[in-house]
């Protein structure tokens, strides 16, 4: 039986209150309405000059209010910003995404806004119009409120304020500090009654300039009106209650902003903020009560699931099919295979990706295309109908976040694919949506940490690394002869393997062979490819090859010294870490590794002035090998580069080695070679 004190929160009518609070009593960092005018100027933004925009203050804070015989959370934020450029523009345009669900939802209140703009020394104050707030249903649950800040020009600054009314004291509000442009003061207050409890997590590289907590009390007055209880009327009155408070204070100060880097998964990862996500309740005289999910929990939710774990022995349709493929093919792997094509050529993956089939997996096979999971969940049911014991498992894609195992939320999830258990004790991982991609490769995408297996009844779910069973493989061997007037001509034999070849199937496929071959010869000066020939195409589980002539003229008469640097044709591109610090990991996905040879001839009469010497570079503790071989002969040079990278991912703390490594690499790489005429 609930306490009488529960019973009248929830069935109170009216809640007033007032709670002496340290954080909230604290001076406001930001105060709409009311700007600094040298923010108009140009004079505080010289070290922000190649930003498009500046966040001059961002302040939130959340609080609980009780009402309409309930708790509920009102966010309000205060927000202003500086434009520096055109690009800035996109910044005067905000969204916020209202949640929804049954009768209940969220409301949008007190939107205001201003553009300020400095004219003739005068400042130009123009107000935010309803005109341009427009709603959008952007999915099932939530709607998008969208507005557009007046006539922004360049230097332009711009300021807007809200508030959001929730009922689901699970949406608590979360705050992201920093964005894709510096941010220079952003703060967030929040104000929690005893009642609820919140994990807080935290994340990111930035320090925080405040953090502060406190405790400190809140009085409310609940008013209820008479009812009729277990058959008898009660009267209506009031009561005090005084529930204890924690006031939190979090600033970060001077924020840069967080910019794409080659090798990441998505800046959500690493963005600095903090997340709420509500544990329990503690109602006065009452257990404590837990409400967050558990893993367990949400593994046999999944697994009852109808477009999930529904779908998972539906595949009967195909028996006919099925018993073929396993009469033509006794061998376990090759079985495994022979099923993955079919699925594959079957039903083609549609571009969106999801963990729950958008309908039955037998109207996707008729319909021949779907969702990820239509496919992939059409491949675990063909596969157990033939025998073999699969089951899925639930990821997290590379472009939706990591995904944090202490953390069980159904929402961290947005992949399924296949995990298969060989009868000699082997696992495979096997995903069908990549027409290119041979059985047992994940798609690039599905590099990203770990995954949930949902073993159902037969099994244990468990967590399982999604290590790829492929690396990122090239191979060129150039036999390259020079002329005496520096013309190049020669032949070349590259192997793309591993990803390198999905990439390149991709690529090929797209453009043609003969675009392919002509964008190949534009990226060379003077190139020109008159033969080529590609092969393994089709045999997604061979290297693809590709073997052709170039030839690239010299000038017009025979020169005395020939300047050449075959290998800058040939071996890795660029540096792809140009920048000197980063505060993060660099996550290839799958192991790397680029070798190329080169067989040069010399013109007749020439010679080298200085045979190259070789190199050897090494990352700590095994991480990676650059080495650089040369080999003279009469009249001939053999060049070999190697280079392989032996981890997926290299943390924050080993980049600066990284750098290093693909500097002194490329450096080798471009290095000159002279030839001079013998005299």
């Amino acid at each position: 039986m609930k306490s009488p004190l529960l019973r009248r929160l929830l069935l109170a009518g009216v809640l007033t209150g007032a709670a002496y609070n340290q954080a909230q009593a604290q001076a406001d960092p930001l105060k709409f309405g009311k700007i600094d005018e040298l923010d108009l100027t140009s004079k505080n933004f010289v070290a922000d000059s190649t930003a498009p925009a500046v966040v001059l203050g961002d302040f939130g804070r959340t609080r609980f209010e009780f009402n309409d015989g309930q708790f509920k959370v009102v966010f309000e934020r205060v927000t202003r910003l500086k434009i520096l450029s055109k690009a800035g523009y996109e910044y005067a345009t905000v969204e916020v995404p209202l949640y929804h669900k049954g009768g209940s939802e969220e409301k949008l209140l007190g939107l205001k806004g201003f553009t300020y703009n400095l004219a003739n020394g005068q400042v130009i104050k123009e107000k935010l119009n309803a005109d341009a707030i427009f709603r959008e249903e952007t999915t099932a649950n939530i709607t998008t409120r969208k507005f557009t800040l007046p006539n922004v020009r360049v230097g332009s600054v711009i300021e807007y304020t809200y508030q959001v009314l929730s009922p689901f004291t699970f949406n608590f509000q979360d705050w992201t500090f920093q964005r894709d442009i510096p941010v220079r003061w952003s703060e967030y207050r929040a104000a929690i009654p005893e009642y609820f409890d919140y994990k807080m997590l935290m994340q990111g590289y930035e320090p925080l300039e405040v953090q502060e907590r406190n405790q400190a009390s809140t009085q409310y007055t609940i008013s209820w009106s008479p009812t009729l209880e277990f058959g008898q009327r009660t009267s209506g009155g009031s009561q005090v209650v005084t529930p204890q408070v924690t006031n939190h204070r979090w600033a970060m100060k001077n924020v840069p902003a967080l910019r794409e880097e080659p090798f990441m998964t998505t800046t959500a990862d690493y963005v600095s903020k903090i997340d709420f996500e509500l544990a329990g309740f503690k109602w006065p005289d009452e257990p404590y009560k837990p409400v967050a999910d558990t893993w367990e929990k949400i593994d046999e939710e999944l697994l009852a699931h109808e477009n999930l774990g529904g779908q998972l022995n539906r595949a009967g349709f195909l028996k006919e099919q099925l018993t073929i493929l396993q009469a033509q093919h006794q061998e376990p792997t090759a079985r495994l295979a022979a099923i993955h094509h079919l699925v594959r050529s079957s039903v083609k993956h549609n571009g969106t990706n999801g963990m729950y089939a958008s309908g039955p997996v037998r109207r996707a096979f008729e319909q021949k295309t779907g969702n990820s999971a239509d496919v992939n969940l059409l491949l675990i049911a063909a596969l157990r109908e033939a025998g073999f014991k699969a089951d899925p498992l639930l990821l997290s894609t590379r472009s939706h976040g990591r995904l944090a195992t202490n953390v069980p939320l159904i929402s961290r999830f947005n992949y399924v694919l296949a995990h298969v258990e060989l009868s000699d004790g082997h696992t495979m991982l096997v995903d069908a949506t990549e027409e290119l991609a041979p059985c047992g490769m994940l798609p690039p995408r599905c590099l990203n940490g770990m995954g949930r297996l949902l073993a159902g009844k037969n099994g244990t779910s468990r967590w399982v690394e999604l290590k790829p069973a492929d690396r990122i493989l090239q191979y060129s061997q150039v036999n390259l002869v020079v002329d005496e007037k520096g013309g190049l001509s020669g032949k070349v034999h590259q192997e793309h393997a591993g990803y390198q070849a999905l990439a390149q199937r991709e690529r090929l496929r797209k453009l043609g062979e003969k675009k392919y071959v002509e964008e190949l010869a534009s990226a060379h000066e003077n190139w020109s490819i008159p033969k080529y020939t590609f092969k393994e195409q089709a045999a997604l589980h061979r290297p693809l090859t590709l073997d052709y002539e170039f030839a690239a003229t010299g000038a017009e008469a025979a020169v005395g010294t020939i300047y050449l640097s075959p290998l800058h044709d040939f071996g890795t591109e660029k540096n792809p870490f140009l920048h000197e610090n980063r505060r993060f990991p660099v996550d290839f996905g799958a192991n790397l590794e680029e070798t190329v040879m080169v067989n040069l001839t010399l013109p007749t009469g020439y010679e080298l002035e200085e045979v190259p010497k070789g190199m050897v570079v090494e990352l700590p503790e095994g991480g990676g090998r650059f080495s650089y071989m040369v080999q003279p002969g009469s009249g001939t040079l053999q060049i070999v580069s190697r280079m392989s990278l032996n981890r997926t991912v290299y943390a924050a703390e080993e980049y600066a080695h990284l750098r290093e490594f693909f500097s002194r690499m490329m450096s080798k790489q471009s290095e000159q070679l002279v030839l001079k005429k013998k005299s």
